[in-house]
């Protein structure tokens, strides 16, 4: 299972983690877009992966990027 860490930008030094510091893909989003799709994201490049691209596309077909990005930018 690779690990993931999630960011989600509301401002400049104002965003939400998940996920370890060592985690083998990083997935980066403004909080405005984290509601869309992330495949669609990720080719108008406004959802950010950096790691494996393998690993990103296996985690991308299970559903649950976009599930933990919209959890993310839906803070209190």
């Amino acid at each position: 299972m690779t690990t993931v860490q999630y960011r989600v930008a509301f401002g400049k030094k104002d965003e939400v983690v998940e996920g370890p510091d060592d985690a083998a893909l990083v997935i980066s989003a403004a909080a405005a877009d984290a509601h869309g799709d992330p495949t669609s994201l990720y080719m108008q490049g406004k959802l950010k992966v950096t790691g494996s691209t393998g690993d990103w596309f296996r985690l991308l077909r299970s559903g649950d990027v976009s599930a933990v990005l919209k959890r993310l930018a839906s803070r209190p």
